[in-house]
């Protein structure tokens, strides 16, 4: 079961970033939650969307309403709507609604990592070509034109070695027994 859920649940949960009362594993909890954000920011991701993406990690289903979220990081709603934007666009979170429910959520998958990368061609291609076209405008013979060319020549590189290192991937986990739903 939802460790958060149980928590709520037996009413030992207000918040899993309070520390009064609460049990050791919630303060635990909220303790990662702020460690996994702050590594994340200093990465170049904004806080909020950090720390939501941290909240939806360890929720056991990957999933929460954003009135849970907001509840959980003792935030308004408005900070959770904007996170949970910036997590959709860049592929970390979705936004999904079960049958029946009234409410959306946000989710995050068990494969995430894979799913954030594997799907990354169209936009190495495009940055392969800007990179291109910024090189042609400075002037292929320079330093500026050069270290463009090199941009593109790594993006060109990544879109041919993804497909087989996400490949690799698939295998290692069908080598440790952690087969992802929906792998080839």
């Amino acid at each position: 079961m939802d460790p958060i859920a149980t928590m709520r649940a037996e009413g030992m949960m207000r918040i899993v970033t309070d520390t009064v009362d609460d049990t050791s594993s919630t303060e635990e909890l909220g303790r990662f939650v702020e460690r996994f954000a702050l590594m994340l920011v200093e990465s170049g991701i904004p806080r909020m969307p950090a720390r939501v993406f941290g909240a939806l990690l360890i929720a056991e289903d990957g999933k929460r309403t954003a009135g849970e979220l907001a509840e959980q990081l003792r935030v308004s709603p408005a900070a959770i709507s904007g996170a949970v934007r910036y997590l959709a666009q860049v592929g970390l979170a979705v936004r999904a609604r079960d049958p029946g429910e009234r409410r959306d959520h946000y989710e995050v998958f068990d494969d995430l990592w894979y799913e954030a990368y594997a799907n990354r061609d169209k936009q190495l291609e495009q940055w392969a070509a800007l990179m291109a076209e910024g090189a042609a405008v400075v002037g292929t013979g320079t330093k500026a034109g050069a270290r463009l060319d090199q941009s593109r020549q790594f993006f060109d590189f990544l879109r041919e070695e993804l497909p087989e290192l996400m490949a690799r991937w698939r295998a290692y986990q069908r080598e440790h027994g952690h087969e992802a739903a929906g792998a080839e």
